[in-house]
């Protein structure tokens, strides 16, 4: 006899349900954060499709959030530009959860605590669908980068290094 297993919702999940905004729910088993690459070749999914979320400080003490390719980085100086701060740097992994109310891992910029200021990579913008964390670990989340940006208030920028 074996239960059937209930699909959790996450508050991500909840949020673009609310908003009638279609998405794809992708699972893997992990106990601990591994990066983005490493899921994206569990699930065997195309690196440049799988967008991590990252959060950062600005000289101003305000958060940012910022919406990038898993296997790319992050121009600090263009990230900054991009929201009107003089400078942004990354923040620390300990405050993740205290900033967003998720974990290392499973952090997406969708039902975050607060809505912060967020930027998505504008590369995305040429995609029909890229897939970012479903707001825990072992979830994934693929939908249109415009409807991620309607769900998280985001604006797309050129964000990354070249």
């Amino acid at each position: 006899m074996s239960a059937k297993k209930k699909e959790v919702k996450t508050n991500a999940m909840r949020i673009l349900e609310s908003m009638k905004i279609p998405f794809q729910h992708y699972t893997y088993e992990c106990e601990e954060f591994v990066d983005g690459l490493q899921i994206a070749d569990k699930l065997g999914l195309p690196h440049e499709k799988v967008y991590k979320t990252l959060v950062t400080v600005g000289n101003s003490r305000n958060y940012f959030v910022f919406v990038i390719p898993i296997a790319e980085e992050l121009d600090l100086k263009a990230a900054a530009r991009s929201v009107g701060e003089k400078s942004v740097e990354m923040i620390h992994v300990k405050d993740i959860n205290a900033i967003t109310g998720y974990i290392r891992g499973g952090c997406t910029a969708v039902g975050m605590k607060k809505q912060y200021v967020t930027r998505i990579d504008s590369r995305a913008e040429e995609m029909e669908k890229i897939i970012v964390s479903g707001g825990r670990i072992g979830s994934q989340l693929e939908l249109a980068p415009r409807d991620l940006a309607r769900a998280c208030g985001a604006e797309f920028a050129d964000v990354i290094r070249h």
